[in-house]
Formats: structure tokens, sequence, C-alpha cells
């Protein structure tokens, strides 16, 4: 008999395909100027000057309780409302919005804010590795169902039949990591139009939780639309450490959509604050919400990131990869050749390292991560050809 919890026990099993592949990987790791890191969304160059200049700044204390017990610092906190309500063309007010230790955390609340154990929340896949286990840890049950194969788009037959009397809450990802597609408004539209009808069918209301990392994070002048301008039930959760390239400074926050009605938004948010305390007092540390306004401008180098895009697209096409051309988020997405014989592993071998598609219950593919540097890229390109034409 094991002294772990069941629930825990069931986040770990659903952690097990990412926890193969990092104890894989370890294996073939090796340190060294010529390994070529493309797993994660790690820096790979030193931190953006005015995200130090910033902490470095707002580190020195103005009053006696600048590093007291903070929740949501109210000023940061109507900084954000404001910005955001121009972003997404919403009017929120400060009260909407939470601050948290990144987006996790924010996942974390809108989870335990709508759903009750036994509860059911659906998403797509391939998806971010880290929703299953979060919601088993939540006493939740996910339901997955496949994005449309090809294209990725959001299969809402499939959504729709996943749909029972349980289902509280549908999580939606874009710009979408692994794939970088960004659902557009006629698509948020009819997603809105179905949770309707499936709220009116099993006599509950179904929430929507956008998570939204990589908003500002978008290829060739694209727009984005967030689904809380659309469909009124949505919480949203997001990340500075995306488009700061620092998910080490764990710095986000939770909001409701304004259009939600008051009778429902404000229970919702009068609970914010008893929930991040139950979790652990998981809001954001003082000194990175008082960073907030310096930092709502600066951004990785996009046009950096879309170069890499681009040479990566073409060589790897060239050489007999499926890509999909990203629209948003810092990936590139493709199927390895066919034949191929544990490609993955194959490149670990040469000292290149990508994400396994496995670890998103899609094993013909891998995630590439656009936040390796320019010489990384260079290095690894004649070594996915050399995969391909082995295969």
């Amino acid at each position: 008999m094991t002294p772990v919890s069941k629930r825990v026990q069931a986040a770990d099993d659903a952690f097990r395909a990412i926890a193969d592949f990092y104890d894989a990987l370890a294996e073939k790791r090796r340190d060294g100027d010529d390994v070529c890191d493309f797993t994660f969304g790690n820096p790979n160059e030193m931190p953006l000057p005015p995200l130090v200049d910033a902490i470095r700044q707002r580190a020195i204390p103005q009053d006696e309780r600048w590093y007291a017990y903070k929740s949501s610092d109210e000023e940061s906190r109507a900084f954000v409302a404001e910005r955001l309500s121009r972003e997404l063309s919403l009017s929120f007010e400060p009260e909407d919005i939470v601050f948290t230790a990144g987006a996790f955390v924010a996942i974390s609340i809108a989870m335990r804010l709508v759903l009750d154990a036994g509860d059911e929340a659906l998403f797509s896949e391939p998806a971010w590795f880290c929703y299953e286990p979060m919601l088993l840890a939540a006493d939740a049950v996910p339901k997955k169902v496949a994005l449309k194969p090809g294209t990725f788009d959001l299969d809402f037959g499939a959504i729709d039949a996943a749909i029972t009397p349980k289902t509280r809450l549908v999580i939606v990802n874009s710009p979408h990591n692994p794939t970088g597609r960004i659902y557009d408004a006629d698509t948020l539209r009819a997603l809105a139009d179905l949770l309707d009808r499936a709220s009116e069918r099993i006599g509950r209301r179904i929430f929507l939780l956008s998570d939204e990392p990589y908003r500002r994070l978008r290829f060739d002048g694209r727009d984005f639309v967030s689904p809380a301008s659309i469909y009124p039930w949505t919480l949203i959760s997001y990340s500075y450490g995306k488009v700061l390239l620092a998910p080490g400074q764990r710095l986000g926050y939770l909001a409701v959509s304004p259009l939600m009605p008051r009778s429902e938004r404000e229970p919702l948010r009068d609970a914010y604050f008893s929930t991040a305390m139950a979790l652990g007092w998981v809001f954001a540390s003082a000194l990175m919400q008082y960073t907030v306004p310096d930092l709502e401008d600066v951004s990785v180098d996009i046009a950096a990131l879309t170069r890499r895009r681009d040479v990566m697209f073409a060589a790897l096409t060239e050489a007999g990869y499926e890509m999909l051309m990203p629209e948003g988020t810092f990936y590139l997405f493709g199927r390895w050749p066919r034949g191929a014989k544990d490609p993955w592993r194959a490149l670990a071998d040469r000292g290149v390292y990508v994400l396994a598609g496995a670890t998103m219950n899609v094993p013909d593919y891998f995630r590439i991560c656009l936040t390796a540097t320019d010489d990384m890229v260079a290095r690894a390109l004649p070594v996915f050809r050399e995969i391909a034409q082995s295969a």
C-alpha cells in the first residue's frame, strides 16, 4: 500500500509519459557548447535588459511593508485591468483580476473555482501535458478529444459528443501549444454556440477556460481574439513568463470575463482570495507584482523567433518532415518522416534535443522550441537532414 493519496497517484500516472521522456533524455543528455536544446521554452541567451532593470529597481523598498504579505497589488491590478480592457476590447474591472505565481496557478485556481469532485473538464489533444494531471489533482475528471488531423482545428462534433451532464469546464488554448494554431473569431463563435446549446441540454452552465500565455507571441501580424469577448462564461489564464522568456520569475493572472452576468461574476471574484490562500498562498510575489507596469510592453524578439521559424520550417520540409506553420507561440510542430525509427533518440544521440510527441499522445510528431539560438539552429539542421535520410 502506498502512502500517496489516490489523486496524487493519478496525477503521477498522468505525468508518466513526460517523466519517462525526461528519464530517457537524461541518459543521453550531455553538456557542452555543441548541444542544441529545443525541448522547452527556456532562455538560451541573457535575460531581457528591461526585465533585469525592473526587478533591480522595484527591489528597493519604498516603505516598511514593501515585502509584507501580498495578495494582488491594487495599483498593478488597476493597471492590468485598464491595459487588458484595451487589448481585448472589454471593460475589465480591477476586481476581475488576481495575480498568480504564473499561469500554472491561474489554471489551478480556475479549476477549483468551478469544478467539484467528479466534475468533468474537456480539452483537445495534442495538448499541454499538464492539464490532465492538474485536473486529477483537483479531483476532477479529464475528458480528452482529438483535434482534427492535419489542420489541428477544434473538432466541434467530438467536443459536443464528449459533453455529459457532468461536464463543467472546457479548456481552450490559443495560440495553441504545441501546434501554434490561433483560433479565429468564427471558430470561437461556433464554440460559444455549441457550449450554449450544450449547457441548456445538460441543465447547467459549462464554463470555458481560455489559456492564453502565448497571446502576445504571434507571427506575421496575426490578430488575436479571446473567447472572453464572445462567450461570457470565460476565465482567462495568462503568464508573463512566455513573452518575457523568463519562466522562472513566476508572474501571471487569472481574469474573469466582464461579459459574465454579475450574479455569477462577483461570487467568482470574491472567492479568488480564499482559493489562492487554500492552495498555499499562491499569489505572485510582491516584487514581481510591482514590476507589472514596467514590463507590460516588454517582449522577447518576435523577429528572431520568426526568422528561426522560417529557416527551420523550410529546411525540415525540404528534408521530408511534415511541418505545420505556426501562427503563434514559440514552437514549431511537425511529423517525423515515414519509417523513422526512434527519431528523437537518434537526434539526442547527436546532441539535438526535441520534445517527443508521445508526451502529448501524438507519437508520430515532435515539437521544437524556437527559443534556441540561431547558432543552435544552424548546427542542428544537418542532423535533422541526416535522420530524415536514414528513415
